[in-house]
């Protein structure tokens, strides 16, 4: 039995104490201008964080594990709701945002015949809200029957995951959305399991093939802990507490600037490279001569590298369930995965659409129907080769550094310095076989490395967005001079102190999901 949302009634609970008074006047102003909107006082929060992704990047909708953590940085919906008239068959939701110069107030019907509509073109920041209602909306009309009518409410929303940055802004407003369409419509205690499953799918309504960790980081995340996620056989996770080192070892998240909007530039980049490792999977079962047709799993089409894994070892070495293999032995298969892979994905320019459809003995008009249809993409090649190379290569450096937090070496620089070559590693196939970084996040990997930083990378999806180093205790501050001196004050002359601020983070692992419930005054 997985644990449910926990409810809060003091901010100390959500919050780490040093942070606790500014969050407090953030909630005030909510609150206080929640009742200004809507002439009555909230009767509580969703609250979800943003993540960062120490590492395991764009593995996750390959099913390989993953290693986040939150962020203290989240999306707050306040919410009183009120139940439909008797007689009608809607409701009506009002959603307003504290930013009210930049987001628009919205007002719709809910209706117990149709579904929320939302059109996944336009880059509209209700969407989220929406797909967040749809998926609870799922689940309750399961429970309530199929003519459900859910109650209004009346919402006002207060965001500080930056949109764009790699944190996952998105993920967070789905999950804090469906955890308060559910709260407002009875559900006393919510089953974090249940939220993050509906959030994974619910998001994929916005225009994304999204994988699982966003939503698992922002909702399963305990305070003080990282949040090691795998997704076979089930979405499972658990916390992992970084050992002390001497010196102590910090986290640092920089941001580029350059926004990053996979909702935006999916089709060139986030859902085309789900789609490319979804075709790499079909193909290489079909170049590997593999006779069972890939399992139906909870890939984002379907299919996944980590399902040609387990049936091709399932047929070769007869194994019939790779989920108990033994972390050994499931490493020696990435490598033995990875080899075959070099050898069956030659074409280094990559593959057209005639090309794959060939090998997989289907119509060109068949391939895009079943991979290309739901989530648009642009390519004229796939490529097959470097995309598998990445995701293979990174579910081994996620095993590898979950192997030296649990056994580290007695020898704190040993374990540093080995953890950050992961992370560097990590940088470089994002840049070169996943083509998912950009001049930016380069320029800041390379200035904290020279300033003392044992590794960084890219966080997030990548072609922008946001950095995370691991760096010593003692030289955070000359690594923030170094970003500041040859960064910021380059790329941006006229950056102010207070955005400044905003750029670089040290951060610590946050708490997950909270609701807060708002004591009446």
């Amino acid at each position: 039995m997985t644990p449910h949302v926990p409810t809060a009634t003091t901010l100390g609970e959500v919050y780490a104490g040093d942070v606790v008074s500014d969050q407090a006047e953030r909630w005030r102003h909510l609150l206080d201008r929640f009742r200004e909107v809507y002439q009555r006082p909230a009767n509580f929060v969703s609250r979800s964080p943003g993540r960062v992704n120490i590492i395991g990047e764009h593995i996750d909708y390959m099913l390989y594990e993953v290693l986040p953590m939150a962020v203290t940085a989240d999306i707050l919906i306040a919410v009183t709701e009120y139940p439909p008239e008797a007689s009608s068959l809607s409701s009506k939701i009002r959603i307003r945002n504290i930013n009210s110069t930049k987001f628009a107030d919205r007002e719709f019907p809910v209706s117990s015949t149709e579904g929320v509509a939302i059109d996944a073109s336009v880059n509209e920041w209700s969407n989220y809200f929406k797909a967040g209602l749809c998926g609870a909306l799922t689940m309750l009309r399961k429970r309530h029957g199929k003519d459900f009518v859910p109650a209004g409410m009346d919402i006002l929303v207060d965001g500080t995951v930056p949109s764009g940055a790699g944190l996952s802004s998105s993920a967070a407003f789905v999950c804090a959305s469906a955890l308060a369409v559910m709260t407002a419509n009875g559900e006393e205690k919510v089953d974090k399991t249940e939220l993050v499953e509906l959030a994974i799918v619910s998001e994929r309504a916005v225009g994304v093939n999204s994988g699982g960790m966003d939503q698992s980081a922002s909702v399963f995340s305990l305070r003080g802990s990282a949040l090691y996620v795998s997704f076979k056989p089930t979405l499972r996770t658990r916390t992992i507490t970084f050992p002390a080192t001497q010196p102590e070892l910090v986290f640092l998240i920089a941001q580029t600037f350059v926004q990053a909007d996979k909702h935006v530039t999916g089709p060139v980049n986030y859902n085309l490279r789900v789609v490319e490792c979804t075709l790499a999977a079909e193909v290489l079962a079909k170049k590997l001569g593999l006779k069972k047709p890939l399992p139906k799993d909870a890939g984002p089409l379907g299919a996944s590298l980590r399902g040609l894994q387990d049936t091709y070892f399932g047929e070769v070495e007869g194994i019939e369930n790779n989920d108990t293999t033994s972390l050994m032995d499931f490493q020696r298969q990435l490598g033995h995965l990875l080899h075959l892979s070099k050898g069956a994905l030659t074409e280094s320019a990559g593959y057209t659409r005639e090309e794959v459809a060939s090998t997989l003995g289907i119509s060109v008009d068949t391939l895009n129907e079943r991979y290309t249809s739901r989530f648009p993409v642009r390519a004229e090649r796939f490529l097959l080769r470097q995309r598998t190379e990445h995701v293979l290569t990174e579910a081994l450096r996620v095993l590898d550094f979950m192997s030296l937090l649990e056994s580290p070496p007695p020898d704190s620089q040993t374990l540093l310095k080995s953890l950050g070559s992961i992370l560097n590693a990590s940088q470089r196939s994002c840049r070169d076989n996943y083509d998912c970084s950009c001049p930016e996040l380069d320029k800041l990997c390379e200035l904290a490395l020279g300033a003392g930083a044992y590794g960084s990378r890219l966080t997030g999806a990548g072609w922008g967005g946001c950095s995370v180093h691991l760096v010593p205790l003692d030289r955070v501050e000359d690594v923030r001079r170094t970003w500041e001196k040859e960064y910021y004050r380059k790329h941006f002359p006229d950056i102010s102190d207070e955005k400044l601020r905003e750029a670089i983070v040290v951060s610590k692992p946050g708490s997950g999901s909270f609701l807060f419930k708002v004591s009446p005054t």
